[in-house]
């Protein structure tokens, strides 16, 4: 319903923020990722240690040279002192001169190797010449420091990428002060900006089809524009406020649009985004969020799925993500329970399933307001269909108020989906604009499923014409069953045949009836194949279950049994197990009384058909040769005028 959930800026942020005025831009350091960025600096580290090295170990390195080109510099006297050991000779010349065998480069110091069949008389000519010989060497060796650090460079080396690889470690636990790795716990990041979303901000004008809902929140819009007001009187707004319905109703929407209508920053974080594996990161996100939401107060919190980390505490023992869970809980209590009215900070959650949460976090002074968000009715239906279609092309003759009235109990984000399917569909056929056509049959498609191209053999398809007329024509007879709107033996999804029955208005409240008359209809197609075939297939599964889920609440939960009562005595949530919700006797008592009314509803479907075989009939051969037909098309081909389904009523 409406505009998408605002990205988030950063993906490092746990929430997502709109209207927000921008922080101080922080410096961040750029970091090389992945083995790239280590190779980098391992080879960063090991040039600057051999660099170091070199620059300690002082003086270039000798020339290693011939023994040959060592007596050509002797007797030319161009030697001023050598050093041996062994047969081992360095020396330094008087004049630098070039490389033997090189084009370029010259040498001072050398080195060489005498030979063992050497018989010149060496010292006689250093003697002659005058040449220093030394005790020491001329080319100093690697000092005790040299070798020091040279011995301990691998071990800095190995400390430098730990350090890395712990610092890249904190980074991806995701904590918020750099918490996760080895090196890296405990420590606390600097506040991440707050960017402001860009675009126009959702409004009032933006929600359709729950008006009663938006009243109840245009005291927080006022609350928000007009503090002082309410101060004045000594007025409370409420602290928190609990949005629960079904999935799609547009609780995120809701709490957007009170945002935008106010004018003040919006912060938005789903509960699961809050919770690591290391325990206490979820509750320093905790205190990040509503820090960063005091500082441009008046502001509001969004929380989608609360359950997540609202669930009831105790319910078993505190280790791992249970106890991570249960802190984070305990921070979002602290944070809400120490606001003061002048703060300006309303929180607004959306939960699936308020009866799950715990006590503590519904009490006053809490989630002390709760809203319940509802499917629209027929005409929020249209106003969100008109919503959602405003950016389409539309034609001229396009019937919105019959769209509406084929979709009761749709959610906002399934009428969304309704409108992009249809847009989808115009797009293939290479329209300009979207027609009746194309919302008629997206609206098929949703409501029954793609079309699967099966070859079916003649006589299943036969069989299907009749088990759709069966539900069809039970549909148009019986007083309690609602009106039949398509009928169809194109396999679709799961199916290989559909019958689509609506009612013509919203129903809030059930008679005894009208699920009979339900019943009756399910019933119908299992009934048909029995009467023209004498056979029961496989295809009535799906009508059976729907068949057992309406017998079992009238029998067991709205007291529609004379023989139970008005007793609810099977549980309405599916999870808690059928067999510990009441006593065997009773239970077996609710089977009995089942099993009577699936029967006499049973007998009824296959009296109504046998009396009118001839309608059946004919609307099964109709629905052979077409296919598909809609609601028109169906009741006249049984033959039944589509008033007097509005007379029996």
């Amino acid at each position: 319903m409406g505009n998408p959930v605002p990205p988030r800026q950063n993906p490092d942020d746990p929430w997502r923020t709109e209207g927000a005025p921008p922080s101080p831009p922080t410096r961040r350091r750029r970091r090389l990722g992945g083995w790239g960025g280590m190779i980098l600096t391992a080879l960063a580290v090991f040039l600057i240690t051999d660099l170091v090295l070199s620059f300690l170990a002082g003086g270039p390195r000798p020339t290693t040279i011939s023994y040959t080109e060592f007596g050509r510099q002797l007797a030319a006297d161009n030697i001023s002192r050598i050093y041996s050991k062994g047969d081992s000779i360095e020396g330094e010349l008087k004049r630098k001169q070039d490389v033997p065998g090189a084009d370029e480069g010259t040498f001072i110091q050398f080195k060489t190797q005498r030979p063992v069949f050497a018989d010149d008389d060496l010292w006689a000519t250093l003697a002659k010449n005058d040449v220093t010989v030394t005790a020491e060497p001329v080319v100093q060796q690697r000092g005790l420091l040299y070798n020091l650090l040279l011995s301990l460079a691998p071990v800095l080396l190995l400390v430098v990428l730990w350090l890395y690889v712990s610092r890249r470690m904190s980074k991806l636990a995701g904590g918020l002060g750099g918490l996760g790795g080895l090196g890296g716990i405990g420590r606390k990041g600097p506040p991440r900006p707050v960017v402001p979303e860009a675009g126009r901000r959702t409004t009032f004008a933006d929600v359709a089809g729950i008006d009663e809902v938006e009243a109840e929140l245009d005291e927080v819009v006022d609350y928000l524009r007009r503090p002082q007001a309410y101060r004045a009187l000594g007025a409370r707004m409420p602290r928190g406020v609990l949005l629960a319905g079904p999935p799609g109703t547009g609780k995120t929407l809701l709490a957007r649009a009170v945002a935008g209508e106010a004018d003040v920053p919006f912060f938005s974080a789903s509960a699961s985004e809050f919770i690591e594996m290391i325990v206490g990161v979820g509750a320093g996100r905790v205190r990040e969020l509503f820090a960063e939401a005091r500082k441009v107060a008046p502001a509001i919190i969004f929380i989608d799925e609360i359950d997540t980390i609202g669930r009831a505490r105790g319910a078993a023992g505190g280790v791992g993500g249970h106890d991570e869970r249960e802190q984070t809980l305990n921070q979002i209590l602290t944070e809400m329970d120490g606001f003061s009215g002048s703060e300006g900070v309303v929180v607004i959650a959306a939960t699936n399933r308020p009866d799950v949460l715990d006590p503590a976090l519904t009490r006053p002074g809490r989630f002390d307001r709760v809203v319940h968000v509802s499917p629209p009715d027929r005409a929020g239906r249209e106003a969100i269909l008109r919503i959602h279609l405003r950016p389409v092309p539309l034609e001229s003759d396009i019937d919105l108020t019959s769209v509406a009235r084929a979709t009761p109990g749709m959610t906002g984000a399934e009428l969304a989906n309704l409108a992009n399917e249809a847009a989808l569909l115009a797009v293939k056929r290479g329209k300009r604009a979207v027609g009746q056509s194309e919302l008629t049959d997206a609206l098929e498609k949703v409501q029954l499923g793609a079309a699967r191209p099966l070859v079916i053999p003649a006589e299943e398809r036969r069989r299907t014409a009749y088990h759709e007329s069966g539900h069809a024509l039970l549909g148009m007879l019986h007083p309690g069953a609602d009106p039949v709107r398509r009928i169809t033996i194109v396999p679709r999804g799961r199916a290989l045949g559909v019958t689509l029955s609506t009612p013509d208005s919203d129903r809030y409240a059930y008679t005894e009836e009208y699920l009979r008359g339900r019943i009756i209809g399910a019933l119908g197609g299992m009934a048909a194949e029995h009467v023209v075939f004498g056979v029961v297939t496989t295809g009535a599964e799906n009508d059976l279950e729907q068949v057992t889920g309406v017998v079992r609440g009238m029998v067991g939960r709205w007291g529609m049994s004379e023989r139970i009562g008005p007793l609810s005595a099977l549980p309405a949530d599916s999870q808690q197990p059928y067999g510990l919700s009441a006593a065997p006797a009773t239970l077996d008592a609710i089977d009995t009384e089942m099993r009577r009314i699936v029967d006499e509803c049973y007998e009824t479907a296959c009296r109504l058909l046998s009396r009118h075989r001839e309608q059946l009939d004919a609307l099964a051969e109709r629905l052979l040769e077409a296919e598909t037909l809609d609601e028109d098309e169906a009741y006249a081909a049984a033959g039944i005028p589509r008033l007097a389904k509005a007379e029996q009523r």
